[in-house]
């Protein structure tokens, strides 16, 4: 490891930044100097502005990637090297923020009974059911299932926090059908190492992918990532009745305002509000012409 690597990786440490934005950080910053095959520290604004441009122009990433490049530059100059004059040569692309995908309750069913199999119906089950991120789910161990309280643990989300969510019933019956016949050892869903199940955490890839083939089997559609049944599930709870704050504190968001995205996606609560047009006492078709010419005086 180079002296300048130790020292970007012990100022995330000290700031507490988690495992996989320090890996994701440093791993751009290699990313950038390798691009100008120099070391970073010698780059400067010049370099930054080609390689932002790179990226979008020539690496076709969305503005959300390059926006997370340009936090783990601006991160290197200003924290680790002390550059603060470069903050106003690393800007932060904006882009536009879209509704997020949601499936029907009707989609969800067919999606999870399209399943490749046990394994893979059990994790979509908990995807949907936990409303939890992938990231959480690769690192869900047996022990944070608590069938006596009825409740499954998540430990170190998104921003180190912790939560609970309710297990469901018929999540927790599926889940000792899993068991009995996976046997987990520390892992709830593990691994595997050179194609053999080891007891390591599922790949964030291989979740998707699971997704993936039971969206095919299903004849579904729509854009589907594992990330689309956290939508679904909150939107659904939404629907039902749960309240905006529970959800918030379900999905582990950090401030209300990311959890009000539901309320645009919510068929119950979008079609609760009467629409002005209907309020209007405007005259009947029947006194509407149908032709697009001129009616002469």
């Amino acid at each position: 490891m180079t002296h300048l690597r130790k020292r970007m990786l012990e100022e995330l440490q000290r700031r507490n930044y988690s495992e996989s934005t320090t890996r994701c950080y440093i791993r751009i910053v290699r990313e950038f100097a390798k691009h100008f095959n120099t070391s970073p520290d010698k780059l400067g604004p010049e370099q930054i502005r080609q390689y932002q441009a790179h990226l979008f122009q020539s690496k076709k990433l969305a503005p959300g990637t390059v926006q997370q490049h340009a936090a783990a530059l601006r991160f290197f100059f200003l924290k680790t090297l002390g550059r603060h004059f470069l903050s106003q040569h690393i800007p932060l692309p904006k882009f536009r923020r879209r509704l997020p995908i949601v499936l029907s309750r009707e989609e969800v069913t067919r999606l999870i009974d399209a399943a490749r199999n046990l394994y893979h119906r059990t994790l979509l089950m908990t995807l949907y059911s936990t409303a939890m991120r992938r990231a959480e789910l690769c690192c869900l161990k047996v022990r944070d299932i608590d069938s006596q309280r009825m409740m499954i643990r998540i430990q170190q989300g998104k921003g180190g926090r912790d939560r609970e969510v309710p297990l469901s019933p018929k999540l927790l019956e599926t889940l000792r059908v899993y068991w009995r016949w996976m046997k987990p050892q520390t892992y709830l869903f593990p691994g595997t190492v050179n194609g053999w199940r080891a007891d390591v955490p599922i790949s964030a890839n291989a979740v998707w992918l699971a997704c993936r083939q039971a969206a095919q089997a299903a004849g579904i559609t729509k854009p589907l990532s594992p990330h689309t049944l956290r939508h679904s599930c909150a939107t659904h709870l939404l629907e039902a009745g749960a309240d905006l704050r529970t959800i918030q504190f379900l999905l582990g968001h950090s401030k209300l305002e990311h959890t009000l995205v539901y309320l645009h996606l919510s068929q119950k609560h979008l079609q609760s509000v009467p629409n002005p047009l209907d309020g209007l006492e405007i005259s009947s078709l029947d006194q509407v012409q149908r032709s697009r010419r001129l009616q002469k005086k």
